[in-house]
C-alpha cells in the first residue's frame, strides 16, 4: 500500500510538470512572402509582405477591412507618417523567416498626435493594439535598409504563384472568442472556446445520447443505492475484507447522481449562453468561474477516482486475507490508512485540476469533466491513474486467487468447506470481471479518442471555415468524424461499472433482511429485547463452537447455568413469555416443574404468575452435567390440560440441541477471526 501511494504521488508531480498552463498561439507551420494587394499600401519602398501580420490578421482581405476606419484620415493627409505607420502594422515588410520588424515608437507618437483631433471628429478611437508603448524606442525610418535587402531576396517571383499558399493554423472565430481573464483555450489558441452543445454531432444525435445517459444513470443509481441501503440494514454483516465494496458502491452512486443531474440540467451548466449583441455564440464552459459546473466536476471526478481506488483497496484486503492469512480484525486496524488513500488521493487530484483551471463542459452528457478537449489533461489525469489502478488491482487479485487455490489443494477441508471456498473464489472472479471489463472498455475509448482527436478537429475546421470566415486547413492529410456509438459506449461503461456491487450483496439473506425490514422488527431483535427484559445475557456462540467435544454445554440463563439446553429452545421459551395469557395456550415458563424421573434430570427454571398477571422467578435447583450431546429431559406433567404443550416443547428443544451441537465439531476446523473464513460463513446462507 505504501509503494502504491509513492507511485501515485510521483505520477502527480510528473503530471503537473507535463501539463502546460498556457498554449502558444503564435506558431505557424509555414512562412512565405506574398505580394502586397492592399490599395493603401501600394507604392511603398517594398512590395511584399507576410501574413499573419503583427495584429493577427491571417490574410490581406481581413487586414483591409480593419484599415477602413483610417481611410478618411489618410485621404485628408492629417499626418505624413500615418500611412507608413499603418502599412508597417497591417502589411509589414517581408524579411527572413521568424524575424518581425516593428516601426519605431517615434513614428507612432507622431502619427497619433497629428491625427488625434481629426480622429475624434470622425469618432475613431486609437486602437489598444496600436499602443505606442509596444514599439521599440528608436529613431529610424521604416522600412530599414536591412529589411529592404531581405525583402528583395525573399520576394516572390512570377514563376512561383503558388508560393503564397501556406498553413495558417487554427484561427479562433470571432463568435468563439472569450474574455482574456477567463483563461479559456481551444485547439492551442488562448481566449477561445469550442462551440456548444457539441462540435461533432447534431441536435437529434445529442438528444438520443442525452436520454440514453439519463436512463443508464437511473439504473446505476438504483443498483448502488440498493447496495448501500442493504449495508445500512445490517452494518455488521459486511466486514473486512469485503467492506470496501460498500464504499465502492457509494462512489459510483455519486457518479450516477452527477450524470443524472447533468441530464436534468441539459445545457445550462456545460455551456455558456450565446450573446448575439456581442457576436458571441454558445460556447463550452471552461475553468472554475461557473460554480455549478465546478461542483459537478468535483463530484464526478472525485468519486470516479475514489471508486477505482476503493477497488484497489478491495484487492489489497483480499490479498492480506489470502496470502499472509490476516484476520478480519487485523485488516480492520488498517481502515484508517485505507480511507486516507481512498479519499486523499482523489482529493489531491481534484484540487490540482482546479488550480490548473482544467475543467471543461461536456455538451453530450451535460456534466463537467476533464480531458474532453485538452489531450494532455486526458492522458495524465484520466488514462494514467485509471491504468495504474488496473495494473495494481489485477496483480493483487491474481496473487490472492492463487493463494486461495493453493489452500484448497493443499489443506484438507471437509466437503462443505471446500464447496464454500470454491464458491467464494468464483464470486471474486465474477465480481472482478464485471468491474474490469467496463473499466478497460472506458480506457480503450479514451485511448481511441486521444489518438483521433486531432483528425476530428481538423475535419471540423475544414467543414466550418467558410462559415466562420477563418483560414481553411492547407493540405489536409486525413479527415474523419467521430461516431456517436463510441461516446455512448464510453458513458455506458462509466456508469455500469458500479452495478457489480449488487451481485455481491445479492443473496437469500439479503431478501430475508429486506422482508424483515418491511414487515417490522426482526425476530432477532425481539429475542434481544426479551433477554434484556429478563436480565439474561446474550448467548455466547463463540464458546459453543470452541468448546471441547467431550465437555458440557454451559448456558447462563437469568442467574443460573443450564447444561444441555439449546439456543433455539431458550429463544422459544423467552419469546413465549411476551404473549398474553390464555386458558387454551400452554406456557413453558408458567408451569412449575416437578421432581425428575432420575438423578440426571435438570430444571430450566420455574416461574409463578401472581394475581396481577406478572411472572416472578422462583428458586432454581442445582443441575447436574448432561452427556455432551444430550437434550432436555422430559418434563413431568403437572396437569392434563398442559400435557400436549409440554410434549411439543420437549421435542422441539431436543431437536434443536442435537442440531446445534452437531455443528460444533465441524466449525472447529476453521480459525476464528480469519477474514476468508468469516466470508465463507457468510457465504453459506447465500448459496
Amino acid at each position: 500500500m505504501a509503494s502504491f501511494l509513492v507511485l501515485t504521488v510521483a505520477w502527480m508531480l510528473a503530471a503537473c510538470a507535463a501539463v502546460p498552463m498556457d498554449a502558444d498561439a503564435s506558431s505557424h507551420s509555414m512562412f512565405t512572402c506574398e505580394p502586397i494587394t492592399l490599395r493603401m499600401c501600394q507604392g511603398l519602398p517594398y512590395n511584399s509582405t507576410f501574413m499573419p501580420n503583427v495584429l493577427n490578421h491571417y490574410d490581406q482581405q481581413t487586414a483591409a477591412l480593419a484599415m477602413e476606419p483610417f481611410h478618411p484620415m489618410v485621404n485628408l493627409q492629417c499626418s505624413q507618417e500615418l500611412r507608413m505607420f499603418l502599412c508597417a502594422l497591417y502589411a509589414p515588410v517581408c524579411t527572413e523567416y521568424g524575424r518581425v520588424t516593428l516601426p519605431c515608437r517615434r513614428l507612432c507618437l507622431q502619427a497619433r498626435s497629428d491625427c488625434y483631433r481629426l480622429m475624434d471628429m470622425f469618432g475613431v478611437s486609437w486602437p489598444h493594439e496600436m499602443d505606442c508603448d509596444r514599439f521599440p524606442d528608436c529613431d529610424e525610418a521604416y522600412p530599414r535598409a536591412a529589411d529592404l535587402l531581405s525583402s528583395a531576396a525573399d520576394a516572390p517571383s512570377a514563376e512561383s504563384p503558388g508560393a503564397v499558399q501556406r498553413d495558417y493554423g487554427f484561427w479562433c472565430p470571432r463568435e468563439l472568442k472569450m474574455d482574456p481573464d477567463l483563461g479559456y483555450s481551444f485547439m492551442g489558441v488562448r481566449d477561445c472556446s469550442p462551440p456548444c452543445p457539441n462540435m461533432y454531432f447534431g441536435r437529434e444525435e445529442l438528444a438520443l445520447a442525452r436520454y440514453f445517459i439519463g436512463v443508464v444513470s437511473i439504473v446505476c443509481l438504483s443498483a448502488t443505492l440498493f447496495t448501500f441501503l442493504t449495508f445500512l440494514i445490517d452494518v455488521s454483516r459486511f466486514r473486512y475484507p469485503e467492506r470496501p465494496i460498500i464504499f465502492y458502491a457509494v462512489c459510483y452512486m455519486m457518479v450516477s447522481l452527477a450524470f443524472f443531474l447533468g441530464f436534468l440540467l441539459d445545457d445550462r451548466v456545460a455551456c455558456n449562453a450565446a450573446a448575439p449583441g456581442r457576436f458571441r455564440a454558445a460556447t463550452v464552459t471552461q475553468g472554475s468561474h461557473n460554480k455549478a459546473c465546478t461542483l459537478l466536476f468535483m463530484v464526478l471526478y472525485f468519486f470516479t477516482m475514489a471508486g477505482s481506488v476503493w477497488w484497489v483497496i478491495l484487492t489489497v484486503t483480499w490479498f492480506l486475507a489470502a496470502v499472509p492469512k490476516w484476520g478480519s480484525e487485523a485488516i480492520e486496524k488498517k481502515a484508517l490508512l485505507f480511507h486516507a488513500c481512498a479519499w486523499g488521493l482523489p482529493g489531491a487530484l481534484t484540487v490540482t485540476l482546479l488550480a490548473m483551471n482544467k475543467i471543461e463542459g461536456d455538451g453530450v452528457s451535460g456534466v463537467c469533466f476533464v480531458g474532453l478537449y485538452d489531450l494532455t489533461a486526458l492522458r495524465w489525469f484520466l488514462l494514467a491513474p485509471l491504468g495504474l489502478d488496473v495494473v495494481v488491482g489485477v496483480a493483487l487479485l491474481l496473487a490472492g486467487i492463487l493463494a486461495l487455490n493453493r489452500v484448497r489443494m493443499e489443506i484438507p477441508l471437509e466437503k462443505e468447506n471446500q464447496e464454500k471456498l470454491v464458491k467464494f473464489m468464483i464470486r471474486i472472479g465474477v465480481f472482478s470481471v464485471l468491474y474490469l471489463v467496463p473499466l478497460l472498455t472506458v480506457l480503450a475509448c479514451l485511448l481511441y479518442e486521444s489518438s483521433h482527436r486531432q483528425a476530428w478537429d481538423t475535419t471540423w475546421v475544414q467543414e466550418r471555415c467558410k462559415e466562420y470566415h477563418i483560414p481553411c486547413p492547407y493540405q489536409v492529410e486525413q479527415s474523419s468524424r467521430p461516431d456517436l456509438v463510441l461516446f455512448l459506449v464510453k458513458y455506458l461503461m462509466m456508469l455500469i461499472v458500479g452495478i457489480p456491487s449488487v451481485f455481491w450483496v445479492g443473496s437469500k439473506k439479503t431478501c430475508f433482511e429486506w422482508a424483515g425490514f418491511f414487515h417490522g422488527k426482526r425476530r432477532k431483535e425481539m429475542v434481544h429485547k426479551s433477554h434484556q427484559a429478563l436480565g439474561c445475557p446474550e448467548p455466547d456462540f463463540a464458546q459453543l463452537l470452541l468448546r471441547e467435544p467431550s465437555g458440557p454445554v454451559v448456558r447462563k440463563s437469568c442467574g443460573t447455568s443450564t447444561q444441555g439446553t439449546s439456543t433455539h429452545a431458550s429463544s422459544t421459551h423467552l419469546a413465549m413469555l411476551d404473549q398474553p395469557a390464555s386458558g387454551s395456550t400452554s406456557r413453558a415458563g408458567s408451569m412449575r416443574s416437578g421432581p425428575s424421573k432420575s438423578s440426571g434430570s435438570s430444571y430450566h427454571g420455574s416461574l409463578h404468575r401472581n394475581r396481577d398477571d406478572r411472572f416472578t422467578a422462583s428458586s432454581f435447583r442445582a443441575v447436574e452435567e448432561f452427556p455432551p450431546y444430550g437434550s432436555l429431559p422430559r418434563l413431568k406433567d403437572q396437569s392434563p390440560s398442559r400435557h400436549g404443550s409440554t410434549q411439543r416443547l420437549e421435542s422441539q428443544s431436543r431437536h434443536s440441541s442435537v442440531r446445534d451441537l452437531s455443528v460444533a465439531p465441524q466449525a472447529v476446523h476453521s480459525v476464528p477471526g480469519h477474514g476468508i473464513h468469516m466470508v465463507l460463513e457468510e457465504d453459506g446462507p447465500r448459496a
